[in-house]
């Protein structure tokens, strides 16, 4: 279904003929109408059903992404502050190649942490985080339950 709206929404910006973002998410956003409106079976598509979740997704990531730029701010401006960076080992729930993908990346592009490695049995996921602090499994707690848990309810 998702391809499916992506190829509707690229032929409504050929047909107006105007190639800009904005065209394409008022596209892309007509076309989820279409395809939700012409859906005809008794139980929705699952693509539907993910449309909420997706949307909070973005917006939890969002939320995280001022925080981090705010406590990486901080940590540079203040001369007198201590960072504490330290690795940590988070075990894993997520388990296809996609999910560890996407949790690996969403941690690399959060300011102040990075994304090192994934265990060979693929259940351990190495995080540097540039303000670890005392609180190591505050840490492991935040990624798991914040991005992990979202990643596994957006995905799955």
């Amino acid at each position: 279904m998702f391809l499916l709206n992506l190829l509707l929404a690229l032929a409504w910006v050929a047909l107006t003929g105007q190639f800009t973002p904005v065209n394409f998410v008022i596209g892309f956003a007509l076309a989820y109408l279409l395809l939700w409106l012409a859906q005809r079976t008794a139980e929705p598509a699952p693509y539907f059903g993910k449309a909420r979740q997706a949307l909070g997704f973005a917006l939890f990531f969002l939320w995280q992404m001022i925080k981090a730029n705010l406590q990486v701010a901080y940590s540079v401006l203040t001369p007198r502050y201590r960072m504490r960076p330290g690795v940590i080992a988070i075990p894993l729930d997520v388990q296809t190649d996609a999910e560890i993908t996407l949790l690996a990346n969403l941690i690399t592009l959060t300011p102040g942490t990075l994304s090192l490695d994934v265990s060979a049995d693929r259940r351990v996921l190495y995080v540097h985080s540039m303000v670890l602090g005392d609180d190591v499994e505050r840490f492991r707690r935040e990624v798991k339950e914040g991005f992990e848990r979202r990643v596994l309810e957006v995905l799955r």
